[in-house]
């Protein structure tokens, strides 16, 4: 995939000095460092965005919710009224 688009961004001295020696601690440039920073951080978002996490028994109680009808009086009456047409 090629890269075309650029993202700037400025930061303190202290910034930049912490980030070009993680990026040299990685065997990396500060470029790419800071994409697959930024990348990594952009997934985890995403995921927490895309994602209901709850506790088991939460998570229990809700599939064994789903499973009980709820009364629904109008339609049982629709289906037992007689039918104004019947297909023969």
């Amino acid at each position: 995939m090629s890269k075309t688009e650029r993202i700037e961004l400025r930061v303190s001295a202290e910034d930049k000095s912490a980030i070009a020696t993680a990026a040299a601690l990685d065997h990396t440039t500060i470029t790419e460092f800071v994409r697959e920073a930024v990348l990594d951080r952009a997934q985890h978002v995403r995921a927490r965005a895309e994602r209901t996490l709850m506790e088991a028994a939460q998570f229990d109680a809700l599939v064994a919710a789903l499973d009980v009808a709820d009364p629904t009086p109008r339609l049982a009456r629709a289906f037992a009224a007689q039918r104004r047409f019947v297909q023969r």
